[in-house]
């Protein structure tokens, strides 16, 4: 493939991964990962409510990773309030898995950040101008390998943020729909009532991380079409000869 063709798929490719770092960071300040209905099931059983006067035992939640509001609903109107999770809600919380999912978002958008540089690098970069004479050429091309060379910092970087995009979203639905989030939410501080999930659906932010996934995988696919490969992956017959025609310079 000519050297312009590649240029321009690193550079689409750093453009996407720089998207998703800016995507990432403004989805973990947003409370649009969880959006639901929270049925206050003790004032509903209290009046028999049934078909629309349960409508009125019916409040809002919604939630990011550090803060949310909350419309509590027991017949009287709605009473918004806001929470956040740190450290209000810690003691109700899967405390490990909600840090786990903080933990592995910034270690997404460090990765896109690292993936962005790679590639603009590849795109741009020249290290061997910037040491001249034999020794640079060959320090300039053992750390271009190991680090730029054949892509492999930026396929590697993909990997493991697609990785980490997946480990987010299975904990966070974990955390959302195994160990019920929002009923214990909803329940915190609340003595004589008892409320549960009517209704609750994954909302922008969530679907942003699943996007990034997607996007990480697109890049992988980019840098195939470049046409490079993993370093380990070269065959046995170009080992052979290179190997080969090192004896042959030697002698």
């Amino acid at each position: 493939m000519p050297a312009q063709q590649k240029k321009v798929i690193f550079c689409i490719a750093g453009v996407l991964s720089f998207a998703c770092a800016l995507g990432i960071a403004a989805a973990i300040g947003t409370q649009l990962w969880i959006k639901g209905k929270i049925l206050c099931k003790t004032g509903a059983l209290l009046v028999n409510a049934t078909g629309p006067e349960l409508e009125k035992f019916i409040g809002e939640i919604r939630y990011g990773l550090f803060y949310g509001e909350r419309v509590r609903q027991c017949g009287l109107g709605g009473r918004p309030f806001r929470f956040s999770f740190f450290p209000d809600l810690l003691k109700i919380i899967p405390a490990s898995i909600h840090v786990s999912v903080i933990l592995f978002c910034t270690v997404l958008i460090v990765f896109a950040l690292v993936g962005t540089g790679f590639f603009m690098y590849n795109a741009f970069g020249n290290p061997y101008e910037t040491l001249h004479g034999p020794v640079g050429l060959y320090l300039w091309s053992f750390i271009s390998y190991l680090l730029l060379g054949n892509s492999w910092s930026s396929d590697v970087s993909c990997s493991i943020s697609g990785s980490c995009s997946c480990l987010i979203m299975i904990l966070f639905s974990s955390e959302v729909k195994i160990h019920h989030l929002s009923e214990k939410i909803a329940n915190y501080k609340e003595g004589s009532f008892i409320f549960k999930t009517h209704d609750e659906q994954f909302q922008d932010s969530f679907w942003i991380i699943l996007v990034c996934s997607l996007v990480h995988f697109l890049n992988v696919l980019l840098i195939r079409l470049a046409g490079f490969e993993f370093p380990f992956s070269k065959s046995k017959e170009s080992e052979t000869t290179t190997t080969t025609g090192a004896v042959d310079l030697m002698y």
